[in-house]
C-alpha cells in the first residue's frame, strides 16, 4: 500500500491535469544552500517616499487622495495597455504572436504603510473585498475583456516592488494559460457529473479532514492534496459560484475572516511577515456559460524551512514538473496548529 509518508510518489493536480512528484524522505537533508533575509517589519504608519501612501506622488506625477480605507487606480506602469489595436504576426506557424489588450490596476488595501493583510481589522479586509467586487463588476462590463485576475504579491522575494500592503488586478481580452487549463478540467467534470469539480473535491476534504485549516460557515482553505509550493493552500467558496460578484453580504464578511485567519496562521509559523503570491481564479467573462468555473483562490509562499530558506523552483521543475519535500499531510498540520491572534499582538 502506497505510504504518504516515506515513499516517493506522484499527485495529480485536478485543476490542471498536471503532475507533482512528492519525495518526503529528502525532509531530513541538510542545508547549505541560499539563505534569505529576514523581513523586516519595522515600516512607519506613513512614509513620505512611498508611492501608495495617501495624499503622496506617484512616479509619473499624479497626487494620490487622502483616502480612508482602500484605494484604486491604473497602473502607471501597466503590462497591458487598453488602446493597443489588433496586430497578428505569423511567419510559416513557426514565429506567432498577437497583441494583447488590458487593464491593469493597483488597489492600495490600506492607507497604512505599516500594515499587511494578516493585521489588517476585519472590516478593512471586508471593503478590499467589496472593492473587488466593483471592480470586478466594472471591467466585466466591457465586452473585450475575457479574463479578470485578481492578485497579491507579499514581500521582497516575492517580487513586491512596494512594502505598501496592496494587490493588483489585471483584465485582459485572452484567457491566460493557467486558466485555460482549469478551464478544460471544470468542463469535463461538469460534462461528466453535472457537479462542479471543486464542489466534490471540497465534499472529500471535509469528509477526510486531513488538510483541512480553516472552516467556517461560507468557506475552506486547505492544503490541496497536490500541493506544489511548502504552505500552499487553496481558498474555495462552500456554495458553487463562478465568480466574485456572486458572493452575498454574509459570504464576503466570511471571506475576510477567512483570509485574515489564514494569513495570521501563515505569519505565526516562523513569526514573520509571511511572503506569498496569491491570487483568485474565477470563470472567464464575456464568454458565455461558464456553469461548469467554481471560486477559488491559489496561496503560493514560497517559504520552506525557517524564515529565512525558501522552495527554489528549479532544475526538475522548471524542466519536469513541480517537486517538493513535505507533504501537504504536514504543511495542513502546522498550518492547525498555528493561534489565530497575530504574533505581533501576543
Amino acid at each position: 500500500m502506497l505510504s504518504f509518508l516515506d515513499q516517493p510518489h506522484s499527485r495529480v493536480n485536478i485543476l490542471t491535469g498536471e503532475k507533482i512528484l512528492v519525495s518526503p524522505h529528502r525532509s531530513k537533508r541538510p542545508w547549505q544552500g541560499q539563505v534569505e533575509d529576514i523581513a523586516t517589519d519595522s515600516r512607519p504608519e506613513y512614509d513620505p517616499k512611498c508611492y501608495l501612501c495617501p495624499g503622496n506622488v506617484r512616479a509619473d506625477g499624479t497626487v494620490n487622495p487622502k483616502y480612508k480605507d482602500s484605494f484604486v487606480f491604473v497602473n502607471d506602469f501597466s503590462a497591458l495597455l487598453e488602446d493597443s489595436s489588433l496586430e497578428i504576426h505569423n511567419e510559416g506557424g513557426l514565429l506567432q504572436a498577437e497583441t494583447e489588450k488590458g487593464i491593469c490596476k493597483v488597489i492600495s488595501f490600506t492607507p497604512r504603510h505599516d500594515l499587511t493583510l494578516p493585521e489588517m481589522e476585519e472590516s478593512a479586509i471586508k471593503a478590499v473585498v467589496d472593492l473587488w467586487q466593483k471592480e470586478f463588476k466594472e471591467l466585466a462590463q466591457k465586452d473585450w475583456i475575457k479574463y479578470i485576475q485578481i492578485f497579491e504579491n507579499k514581500g521582497a522575494i516575492m517580487g513586491c516592488s512596494n512594502p505598501h500592503p496592496h494587490g493588483q488586478i489585471w483584465a485582459q481580452s485572452s484567457l491566460p494559460v493557467e486558466i485555460q487549463k482549469e478551464n478544460v478540467q471544470f468542463d469535463r467534470y461538469f460534462k461528466a457529473h453535472n457537479k462542479s469539480l471543486l464542489s466534490d473535491y471540497l465534499a472529500l476534504e471535509l469528509q477526510k479532514s486531513e488538510r483541512i485549516v480553516v472552516d467556517n460557515t461560507h468557506f475552506v482553505a486547505l492544503v490541496p492534496f497536490w500541493a506544489a509550493w511548502p504552505y500552499e493552500t487553496l481558498v474555495v467558496s462552500k456554495r458553487h459560484v463562478t465568480n466574485i460578484l456572486e458572493f452575498t453580504e454574509e459570504e464576503k464578511w466570511d471571506l475576510a475572516r477567512t483570509l485574515q485567519e489564514l494569513t495570521i496562521r501563515y505569519d505565526n509559523i516562523f513569526k514573520t511577515s509571511f511572503p506569498y503570491s496569491a491570487g483568485m481564479h474565477q470563470a472567464p467573462v464575456n464568454e458565455g456559460d461558464q456553469s461548469a468555473w467554481h471560486w477559488h483562490m491559489h496561496f503560493y509562499p514560497p517559504l520552506l524551512r525557517s524564515a529565512t530558506v525558501k522552495k527554489f523552483m528549479v532544475g526538475y521543475e522548471m524542466l519536469a514538473n513541480p517537486q517538493r519535500d513535505i507533504t501537504a499531510e504536514y504543511a495542513a498540520e502546522v498550518l492547525r496548529k498555528q493561534e489565530t491572534i497575530h504574533y505581533k499582538n501576543k
